[in-house]
């Protein structure tokens, strides 16, 4: 244990590390640096703050700035960027922004320190990714942003670039607020990541919701009007798509510059290679986060899949182990997601890809079904197409997804079984809930598992 504990990162792995850390021991000097304004806000609320149904971007914030220094004797400070690390002399130099109360650039001392520097949205070098209406929406200013936007333009037509979880939400967000949506994804499919069943049916469902979707399409940057505003999107074949706001939301990449710079190691992901603690490869340094990496349960291997609920365990066991001296696992991750388009919802967890899990050494039998997502009889049953993969030989669970108009939180049992490392046999055994308004007898998953258990036998 050491005297202070610095962190860098206000968001998720990092104030709950400093909340965590200064309850197991309150004379524990915390210091946290955070280069914007605000921390620990809800960043996955924003397209619902876009559409309107979240009425203020504070509503965002789950604990403010104040609460953290009064409630919490936190010493943060926003408005400050840490730009170096110097694991020998063990100290971080900071610089303040126009908006902070110091003026100069200084340096702090740690016993331990935590990078949690999270990541940023990607920006590709499309021409006219300057131009006015152009955004990306990874941080709340950039949803104040959009939103202000929208107000002051009357804009009337919305393009989307990428098919993933922003993508789909956010098509939702802007076709709520009466703008006419087109999104374009350059890859066969939106939803890459949870399968050609999954992201079929989302497509569908977007197309009846009046989305013009453009799949297999590259997009080549954007025209501007005479004001300086987008006005198009140039698709490769030379069309140009009308556009009065553009949202990029291609991904984020991990923001670990800070820790490589250090000589703190990064690993193949591009994010911060971590051990099961949380250390990184230098003493007295540790790492959470979306700019860490963390352990695939399914493959065992180092992963990066930045989410949330990774994000705060992680912090959460950092801050134990640098106050109590007791090391706390941060938890492997399965990647499990779930998002929701317009009525559709979409979820998924472990290795869905078949291909991926033969590349990872498994020998991959899949099965898919469709079934009521209530007891049959019962009113508002809609069918729920449940996917499960295992391996062969083992008959271990490797993974699943889940689409339908309810009931696809539902992959949380398939996440369970992951973390157990459960073969298909045990899942099927698993005592479910059973009542007709949420769940036919034989639960969705159960009947997934009962089909596959038959064809690996």
């Amino acid at each position: 244990m050491g005297d202070t504990f610095v962190v860098v990162g206000g968001d998720a792995a990092g104030m709950s590390a400093a909340s965590k850390a200064k309850r197991e021991d309150p004379d524990l000097d915390v210091v946290v640096f955070e280069k914007g304004e605000y921390v620990s806000y809800a960043a996955c609320g924003m397209p619902y703050y876009v559409k309107g149904e979240i009425e203020s971007i504070d509503d965002l914030v789950q604990i403010t700035p104040e609460q953290f220094r009064e409630e919490r004797n936190i010493d943060l400070r926003t408005h400050h960027e840490v730009v170096d690390v110097d694991a020998d002399a063990m100290e971080v130099t900071v610089e303040p922004g126009p908006d902070a109360a110091a003026e100069e650039t200084f340096t702090q001392a740690y016993d331990d320190l935590l990078i949690a520097t999270g990541a940023s949205a990607i920006e590709p070098p499309f021409p006219g990714i300057e131009l006015d209406g152009v955004f990306t929406i990874h941080a709340l200013d950039e949803a104040d942003a959009i939103n202000d936007y929208l107000a002051q333009t009357g804009a009337e037509t919305a393009a989307i670039v990428g098919g993933g979880y922003v993508g789909i939400e956010m098509a939702e967000a802007l076709d709520g607020r009466g703008l006419d949506v087109a999104l374009f994804e350059m890859l066969p499919h939106v939803l890459q990541p949870f399968g050609e069943s999954v992201a079929t049916a989302m497509e569908d469902h977007l197309v009846d919701q009046g989305v013009d979707l453009h799949l297999d399409t590259a997009v080549e940057g954007f025209s501007g009007h005479y004001e300086g505003g987008v006005k198009a999107v140039d698709l490769e074949d030379g069309e140009q798509v009308p556009a009065d706001v553009v949202i990029v939301g291609v991904g984020v990449a991990p923001n670990s510059d800070l820790a490589d710079d250090a000589g703190i190691e990064v690993g193949e992901t591009g994010a911060v290679a971590t051990d099961d603690y949380g250390r990184t490869s230098v003493e007295h340094v540790w790492s959470a986060g979306d700019c860490a990496e963390a352990t695939h349960v399914v493959t065992g291997d180092p992963d990066h899949v930045p989410l949330a609920l990774t994000a705060n365990r992680a912090g959460r066991a950092i801050g134990e182990s640098v106050a109590t001296g007791e090391l706390q696992e941060t938890g492997g991750m399965a990647g499990t997601a779930i998002v929701k388009g317009f009525d559709l919802g979409a979820s998924r967890t472990g290795i869905v890809d078949e291909e991926r899990a033969a590349e990872a050494g498994f020998d991959p039998v899949a099965v898919e079904i469709q079934t009521a997502s209530r007891a049959d009889y019962y009113p508002g049953a809609t069918e729920l197409t449940v996917k499960l993969v295992a391996d062969g030989e083992s008959g271990r669970v490797l993974g699943g997804s889940l689409v339908g108009r309810e009931g696809v939180k539902r992959i949380d049992t398939i996440a369970s079984a992951l973390h157990a490392g459960m073969t298909v046999d045990e899942l099927e055994r698993l005592d479910l809930a059973y009542a007709p308004p949420f769940s036919p007898t034989w639960d969705p998953v159960l009947t997934a598992a009962k089909v596959l258990g038959g064809k690996l036998e």
